[in-house]
């Protein structure tokens, strides 16, 4: 027998679980704080997140369906990138309940607040590490075929960076001591990042 399980996403994976999510991973969380143009607040955690470029700083988020965080930086072109951690992951996971839009989700999960210097979106106070950032682009994704998809990638550069200080070891950021969480594949799996794990490689000269 072959020993590879191949499949056509557009036929089925004919597994008990969709592989997909599990293999692009572990990702880390766009846990995202916004507020409508009436002030409303909103919290939600997105495991389509990532860091794109350096130089200005971009980060992006995909949203499934025009959800209340788009809708939102849609009305005011900001908003708040917070880092989910181990102590505050039960927080973040009560935040992704699927609340109505006059829900305060910062409430629902018994978080506080805290002010942003650039933005006018607040952030997580516990949340060790916060960005501030101004919406870029907000592009509706679509197949190969061309058809559209019922996805937006919402881009945001990063404005205004928050690090506890107490994650600066010598001035260089200490991942591990962070307890950084990432969402992995299954219906409730997630890692946390931690230092027994770490390994170092160095990008090589070339010859």
């Amino acid at each position: 027998m072959d020993d590879r399980h191949f499949y056509q996403p557009a036929q089925g994976h004919g597994l008990p679980h969709d592989p997909f999510n599990a293999i692009v991973g572990p990702r880390p969380i766009g846990w995202i704080s916004s507020h409508s143009a009436a002030g409303v607040l909103n919290l939600a955690p997105y495991s389509f997140f990532n860091a794109f470029n350096y130089t200005p700083p971009l980060i992006g988020f995909a949203s499934i369906g025009r959800k209340d965080t788009l809708r939102n930086i849609e009305e005011t072109g900001e908003f708040v990138w917070n880092l989910a951690t181990r102590p505050l992951a039960e927080a973040m996971n009560a935040s992704c309940a699927p609340a109505p839009p006059e829900v305060n989700e910062f409430d629902l999960a018994g978080l506080a607040t805290a002010p942003s210097r650039i933005v006018g979106v607040p952030r997580v106070a516990a949340s060790p590490v916060s960005f501030e950032c101004k919406c870029s682009q907000i592009i509706r994704l679509q197949g190969a075929s061309g058809d559209v998809t019922d996805t937006w990638l919402v881009m945001g550069e990063v404005v205004g960076v928050h690090i506890a200080r107490a994650l600066l070891r010598d001035g260089v950021y200490d991942t591990a001591a962070s307890q950084t969480i990432l969402r992995a594949g299954g219906p409730a799996d997630y890692f946390e990042i931690s230092a027994d794990t770490l390994f170092r490689m160095r990008r090589p000269d070339y010859p």
